[in-house]
């Protein structure tokens, strides 16, 4: 028989209690997870957090493993459930605006106390089987579930474009709660009207073109065999985490001996520094040269997105994620933070240029700028997407999504 809705019912009672202590613990866990990544996550951390001792988690949750599965899959459906909802709506545009809405209200009832933020996913691929492979199934239909926002195109071109848009909506989504506690909460709708002018009618004033041009950076060869060393950290950190990444799997990856990596780094942690200060210094590096040349702003705003996406999509690449941010301690994270946040400021101050000189759309220069650091900061995980069409165009195809916003199919003639 199922078990009795009737409240002064003892069973039901229970159920209640059994489903309360465990939504807490899935609460606590996330943010445990956004605070120390999935590996770093504890029992005990977890037991502290609402009040409970280690094993009345296990009680709920045998293993860790499970308990970070549960909160990822909770990520994962909360996602489906937003986009069940946006796509009520008529046309992409309205779906966007309304996926983008919904998340705007996530987060300020989350900074009002009133909800607690799910587990982020950058975890989800150094899971271990066989929570990887369902996790990340998972993952795949919310991706194509994004994409069906802009409809379902009988063009492959189309299709991959909406792919493009789709991970730059998310990633942009995703991105919100690194920069938007800097709002008080009764700016939050005028944001997000802001984000959505951005996502309208992207950063090209009427008339641009997309004709960039690829710059050439200073790469530093002067010692090659430290510069392999971090790519190939940079990669793995991007794809299993900060914990993930461990000095062992880096090393087996470039063939070389523990010992050789501790002949250029004397830890981790100064190994994630390094991978950022190489990352920044890429981004640095181009937007001073695009000052250096000649042409409007927009064709120097142009000529740094190319050159960035190019990087990330090719050898040369990648660029850290921010996501092994929560590895680092406190204070070298502030510091990454920090040059992070100067770096988002000269991107705004280039849109600001742009917009005063005319040939750049008239939008906020400093959420504009936060939709700049998403989309080179998100392009690594388009890699194998990017791979399966000339490089030149990808990077278009990816530009296309804030250059010219997410609805302008230009880039497709």
């Amino acid at each position: 028989m199922p078990a009795s809705s009737d409240p002064t019912d003892p069973a039901s009672r229970s159920t209640k209690r059994f489903a309360a202590k465990r939504d807490a613990i899935l609460a606590a866990a996330a943010e445990a997870i956004n605070d120390q990544s999935a590996k770093g996550m504890t029992f005990a951390d977890v037991a502290s957090r609402v009040g409970l001792n280690t094993t009345s988690v296990t009680y709920y949750f045998r293993r860790k493993e499970d308990l970070a599965s549960a909160c990822f899959e909770h990520t994962l459906a909360s996602l489906q459930a937003m986009l069940d909802e946006a796509m009520i709506e008529p046309t992409p545009e309205a779906r966007v605006a309304r996926y983008l809405r919904i998340n705007f209200d996530r987060l300020a009832r989350i900074q009002r106390g009133e909800e607690t933020a799910f587990a982020v996913l950058s975890d989800l691929r150094a899971m271990e089987e066989p929570f990887r492979g369902k996790l990340m199934a998972g993952w795949q239909r919310v991706f194509r579930n994004t994409r069906l926002l802009w409809g379902d195109p009988a063009e492959r071109a189309a299709k991959d474009l909406n792919g493009a848009r789709a991970h730059v909506l998310l990633e942009n989504t995703f991105w919100l709660s690194a920069w938007l506690t800097r709002y008080e909460l009764d700016e939050y709708p005028r944001v997000e009207a802001r984000l959505m002018d951005v996502f309208r009618g992207g950063l090209a004033a009427p008339g641009a073109r997309w004709a960039p041009h690829l710059l050439t950076l200073d790469d530093d060869e002067r010692e090659p065999g430290r510069a392999a060393f971090l790519r190939a950290a940079t990669t793995l950190i991007n794809q299993l985490g900060y914990r993930g990444a461990s000095v062992q799997k880096i090393a087996r990856e470039l063939n070389v001996t523990k010992g050789s990596f501790y002949h250029h780094l004397d830890a981790k942690d100064e190994l994630v520094a390094e991978c950022y200060r190489r990352s920044f210094d890429i981004i640095a590096d181009a937007q001073a040269r695009a000052h250096d040349g000649s042409g409007s702003v927009w064709q120097m705003l142009s000529d740094v997105v190319a050159t960035l996406l190019d990087v990330q999509f090719s050898e040369r690449g990648p660029l850290l994620r921010t996501t092994a941010l929560s590895g680092l301690p406190a204070g070298e994270r502030e510091v990454m933070i920090d040059r992070s946040n100067r770096i988002a400021r000269r991107f705004a101050g280039m849109i600001a240029d742009g917009i005063a000189e005319g040939s750049v759309h008239a939008v906020d220069p400093l959420v504009a700028s936060q939709a700049l650091m998403a989309l080179q900061n998100a392009a690594f995980d388009m890699r194998k997407w990017a791979g399966t069409m000339p490089r030149e165009r990808a990077v278009a195809f990816y530009a296309s999504t804030v250059m010219f916003g997410l609805f302008d199919a230009r880039v497709l003639a």
